[in-house]
């Protein structure tokens, strides 16, 4: 195992008295994995980070490496390098320069000091930029030195602190593909914060949320996505429409609560027949959000809750409903996943509320 925690647990001292930054996790990062931690700003995934890195000590718990404990060697003591938001590049230094500093302090020879600078540039596709300074260069190129300069030195863990956050979006999207191609090249385990679930859902191999301290769920993109264990995780991964108590009853034939995703959800016009597995729900139009690939309806329904349904915007087409319109939407009901209760067991969907299907498992069930 390439990463383990262990109990991990840090306690802040502040005026007001001690905070609680993470609160007891345990974490496993395999080996060659681009693993990311993903939340909100004082969720504590970048105080997770300084920890794997030794720039903070645990209060309570370890941090193993291969198997190691590290919980207290200094960051130049384990096989880590991190790569920061803001670069922190010599802007005095050329780009060749700035990756081979690390192998200078460590006093490698000349030659192969060269030689591996230059195939960590090649790895991040800047062959030939060495004798450029940093101010030379866009801010994706900037960013990709930042990674050749942690990969120069081979390190068995790259810790990455939201090295996207000062791009641009279009340069933010290049970067994502850059990362991920170059993480697979190198084969070296990625472990890679932001508080943006785009960048987590498009790169990882496999996801943490944090929230509060504590993890709320680990998972690939796709389980994260598609079956969220919490709440949280449903409405902070996406968008989500969450059907809960009298509500879910109505719609669903139980309290839920069910997680439903709005571009599993149509739109079609009042009164329109449903297929015996659809769900339906009439409602009144109350925003009409155009976001380019898709129009979001934000729909009032009549049951008392809003629901948000997308659908992909035809070419050159414009949407043919407006706020005041009545709707009605339609889903699959085993595309409305129900959260697990407190105990971690639900069914996977919502279930049939016809009234013969229900007779006919009542008596399978007998």
């Amino acid at each position: 195992m390439g990463v383990s925690l262990r109990g991990v647990r840090k306690v802040f001292s502040s005026a007001a008295g001690p905070v609680v930054a993470v609160d007891g996790i345990d974490l496993d990062v395999a080996d060659g994995e681009f693993f990311s931690m993903l939340g909100p700003s004082g969720s504590g995934k970048t105080t997770v980070l300084r920890m794997i890195a030794g720039f903070e000590q645990p209060t309570e718990g370890s941090i193993l490496l291969d198997g190691v404990d590290v919980s207290r060697l200094a960051p130049f003591q384990r096989d880590v390098n991190t790569v920061f938001q803001d670069y922190a590049l010599f802007p005095h230094l050329s780009v060749a320069d700035n990756v081979g500093y690390g192998l200078r302090v460590r006093k490698v020879p000349r030659d192969e000091r060269r030689r591996r600078v230059e195939a960590a540039l090649e790895t991040v596709r800047l062959a030939g930029f060495g004798r450029r300074r940093p101010a030379q260069l866009s801010g994706g190129q900037r960013q990709r030195v930042a990674v050749a300069r942690a990969l120069v030195n081979r390190p068995k863990v790259l810790l990455l602190d939201e090295p996207l956050g000062a791009l641009d979006l279009r340069l933010r999207e290049e970067m994502q593909v850059e990362l991920k191609s170059i993480q697979r090249e190198v084969g070296v385990t990625f472990l890679f914060v932001t508080h943006d679930q785009g960048e987590a859902l498009t790169m990882s191999d496999r996801i943490a949320v944090f929230d509060g301290g504590r993890i709320e769920q680990v998972g690939t993109p796709a389980e994260i996505y598609d079956r969220p264990a919490t709440a949280f995780v449903a409405g902070f991964v996406g968008t989500s429409n969450l059907l809960a108590g009298p509500v879910a009853r109505a719609l669903l034939g139980t309290e839920g609560p069910f997680v439903l995703r709005p571009e599993r959800v149509r739109a079609v016009r009042p009164g329109d027949p449903v297929e015996p597995d659809d769900a339906a729900a009439d409602g009144v139009v109350a925003e009409v959000v155009y976001a380019g690939a898709e129009t979001r309806l934000h729909v009032d329904l009549d049951a008392g809750t809003r629901m948000v349904a997308a659908r992909p915007n035809a070419e050159g087409g414009r949407p043919e409903v407006a706020p005041g319109d009545r709707v009605r939407l339609v889903w699959h009901r085993a595309q409305a996943f129900r959260l697990p209760d407190a105990r971690g067991a639900a069914p996977d969907t919502a279930p049939d509320t016809a009234p013969d299907r229900l007779r006919d498992e009542d008596a399978a069930r007998r």
